[in-house]
């Protein structure tokens, strides 16, 4: 649920700092949260098994803003 929410509130972020006078498309939005959710579910779900609980919840977040990072400066 975490990675999700992260997930939506990460792509929200990456069209503000755009400048697009009529706004980001709802659409746009949802499919970039999904991509970014399910990258980092998996490396959530195929992390190593002697990373568990916070670490393994902070890694796959760091891997969202990261990728989000990325994203900006490519489209940029």
């Amino acid at each position: 649920m975490m990675l999700a929410v992260t997930a939506i509130i990460c792509s929200r972020m990456q069209f503000f700092f755009f400048n697009d006078p009529e706004g980001p498309n709802v659409l746009i939005v949802a499919g970039l949260a999904l991509a970014i959710f399910l990258l980092s579910w998996v490396a959530y779900r195929y992390a190593p098994l002697k990373i568990n609980g916070f670490k393994r919840l902070s890694a796959a977040i760091c891997i969202q803003i990261l990728l989000l990072i990325g994203l900006y400066f490519c489209m940029k």
